[in-house]
């Protein structure tokens, strides 16, 4: 079992945490994120510039919802302080990306351009990338909460899965595609 949730989180500067029974909100430079602990186990504490998590019992359910918990706060924290960001690459001939309002438009090769809204508290950006070598159209997604920038470029990628012959589609820059070898001719 992992020990995660043993661990206290620090707080820094111009970062304020306030629990109410179990909600807790954190606001910091960025913005404030609030989340309520759903497990009856689980309570968190807040003194002398730390958050501390603790479980009240030693079954599996508290043992796993400790460590949940604890991170799911400590990604809070450093959200209001550090946004995060998730890069996509958008590779294909004739494909397109353009922010218009609150709306990310994507050109993908389907008959139709695809526009999706923007979730409260998350941006998008859609710029070449710098790289000389390899031209390549980036799409930037960013915002304080963790969870919904994460949940936003998943569903940005699942519109054009990338294509292992080519490599068309979207993946994150991070990510190794892995490519096939095309058919050869049957020369005996």
């Amino acid at each position: 079992m992992s020990r995660v949730g043993r661990h206290p989180i620090a707080l820094p500067e111009k970062v304020s945490v306030s629990i109410n029974g179990p909600e807790v909100t954190v606001s910091g430079p960025l913005g404030s994120l609030s989340r309520r602990i759903e497990s009856k186990y689980i309570t968190a504490k807040a003194e002398n510039g730390h958050v501390y998590v603790e479980r009240s019992s030693e079954i599996k359910e508290a043992k796993s919802a400790h460590g949940l918990y604890r991170q799911l706060i400590a990604n809070m924290v450093s959200g209001v302080v550090k946004p995060f960001t998730k890069t996509l690459v958008v590779s294909g001939v004739g494909y397109r990306a353009a922010v218009q309002g609150n709306k990310l438009v994507l050109n993908i090769g389907y008959s139709h351009p695809i526009e999706m809204t923007l979730p409260e508290g998350v941006k998008a950006e859609a710029k070449e990338s710098d790289d000389k070598d390899k031209k390549a159209l980036l799409v930037v997604v960013s915002g304080i909460d963790k969870e919904a920038v994460g949940q936003f470029a998943a569903t940005i990628k699942a519109k054009r899965p990338v294509e292992p012959y080519h490599g068309y589609g979207i993946h994150y820059s991070d990510e190794v595609v892995i490519r096939k070898e095309g058919k050869t001719s049957g020369k005996k």
